[in-house]
Order: C-alpha cells, then sequence, then structure tokens
C-alpha cells in the first residue's frame, strides 16, 4: 500500500502508490458491482438486443478481471473461518417447537425451538438456520418470486421484529419485547448463532414475527455446531437436526363480538 515506503524512510514511488489505491477501490468496490450485476440480470429480459449484447458482455468480463487483479495485488491476511471450529458430530435435541399453524395478516406471533445439548461434550457455536418454501430466498422468512424483471425476487412472508431472535429461558412471553437479542445473523442471512452450548444445557430462542402475505406456506428449521460445516448437529441416532411447520395466513378479518359484560371477544382467533 501507499503507507509503505513512508516506513522505510525514503519517498514512495508516486506511481505505485497510484495504483494500489486504485485496486484497492476496485476490491471495496466489490459489494456494490455485485448487486448491481444481479439486477442487470433481472431486468436484462426487457433489454433492447443491441443494448444487453457483446457491449454489456465485454463489460461484465472487464470488471469481473479488474476486481480479481486488485485483490491479488494488493493481498490479504484474513484467515480461514474455520480455523478454530472442531470437526465431529455433536448431539442435539429440539425438545419444544412451536408455531402457530393458522395465522391472520398483521397478527403478531412467535415462532420458539427449544433446544437441548444431549451430548457429552459442548457444541462449539449453536446456529439454527431457517428457510421459508422451497426457492430458497435471501431471508428467513421470505420466499422467492418468479415474477420477470424483478430487481430483488425475495418478498417478505414474515416480518422480523427487530432486536429478535431472543432467548426467553428466564422470561415471561410479556417481557421479551423488553429482553436484550439472543443472536446474531452470520455467514448467511438466514442462518443464527447462539454461542456454545455446554452437555445438558438449553436454549429457548424466540422469533416474533407479523405475517405479511396470505397463502400456505413451508417454514423449514435446520440446526448445526458451528458456522462452517465442520462442526455437525446430529439427533442420537446420528440424523440432521431438523423440522418445519405448514402455516396458513388468511386475509379474513377475525369474527367478534361483544359479551353481556361489554367485552370484544374474538372468535376463531
Amino acid at each position: 500500500m501507499a503507507t509503505t515506503g513512508a516506513t522505510h524512510n525514503r519517498r514512495a514511488d508516486p506511481r505505485t502508490a497510484e495504483k494500489c489505491r486504485s485496486r484497492g477501490r476496485a476490491v471495496a468496490a466489490r459489494w456494490y458491482v455485485a448487486r448491481a450485476l444481479r439486477e442487470e440480470i433481472a431486468t436484462s429480459a426487457a433489454l433492447p438486443r443491441r443494448r444487453a449484447g457483446m457491449a454489456g458482455r465485454v463489460g461484465s468480463l472487464l470488471t469481473v478481471a479488474a476486481l480479481a487483479w486488485g485483490g491479488a495485488g494488493c493481498g490479504s491476511d484474513a484467515e480461514r473461518q474455520d480455523v478454530d471450529e472442531p470437526e465431529g458430530e455433536f448431539q442435539v435435541e429440539v425438545v419444544a417447537a412451536k408455531f402457530q399453524t393458522e395465522q391472520r395478516l398483521a397478527q403478531t406471533s412467535d415462532l420458539t425451538l427449544e433446544i437441548e445439548n444431549t451430548g457429552k461434550e459442548a457444541v462449539p457455536e449453536l446456529a439454527v438456520t431457517i428457510n421459508t418454501g422451497d426457492e430458497g430466498a435471501s431471508g428467513p422468512f421470505s420466499v422467492r418470486s418468479d415474477q420477470p424483471g424483478l430487481a430483488d425476487p425475495n418478498r417478505p412472508v414474515w416480518i422480523l421484529e427487530n432486536g429478535f431472535p431472543k432467548l426467553a429461558s428466564k422470561l415471561a412471553s410479556e417481557d421479551l419485547g423488553a429482553a436484550p437479542t439472543g443472536g446474531a445473523t452470520a455467514v448467511q442471512t438466514n442462518t443464527f448463532s447462539f454461542g456454545s452450548l455446554p452437555p445438558g444445557d438449553s436454549r429457548e430462542i424466540v422469533w416474533r414475527v407479523t405475517p405479511v402475505q396470505s397463502g400456505t406456506y413451508t417454514v423449514r428449521y435446520e440446526l448445526a455446531a458451528g458456522l462452517t460445516g465442520k462442526a455437525k448437529a446430529v439427533t442420537d441416532d446420528g440424523s440432521p437436526v431438523e423440522g418445519e411447520f405448514v402455516v396458513t395466513i388468511t386475509d379474513k378479518p377475525p369474527r367478534a363480538r361483544v359479551d353481556d359484560a361489554g367485552n370484544v371477544v374474538i372468535q376463531g382467533g
């Protein structure tokens, strides 16, 4: 980098400094370039052939080549993410799994998983991956739309409340809103990590969600003992630890009546 010359009490070559700065700008921009490429692919069907032809392909190839050259030229000291993760199988069990199977639009619900370490070793990093539907959308409670021309095909079915998921082992349901968050998204936007789980201990985890799209959806969850795939969560018989909920969301308003005491009673809710 440009600062290297300064540490040796000699004047840095301005051409070398400019080259490294250019490479740094190319690497720093890679996320925005990737997003732009995805959007171009999603909307290219509506473009004239002359605009989406050879010029576009050449520009994409040049961009990719520039990014690769910039990253290799300046180097990286980043270590492998899986260097500290042990390899093996760790026994865990989902003691309880709860999620209302009949819901209404804008009616908040809690998805709750109680997970116990039934093995003899500590789980290195308890991780839960959640997916909705079969297409693997970017977001645990979203589905992918097949409508052509969308810059972002991911469409939310539920909105995850801010600050969730949370650990609810020692908290009443009404106190969860003020509790600190219990997990952070890691590795992917659909995966949440909750730290190490000692033998015999358990975690009760709550995702508070509000449906915004009607229909019937399958919500699947899968557990892991690490974030890189080396540490695997298994049942007592060695099977993957996973499960699913089939949920129907209706857009019909609930039926309500007033009882003899003047209270509003929701029927079927």
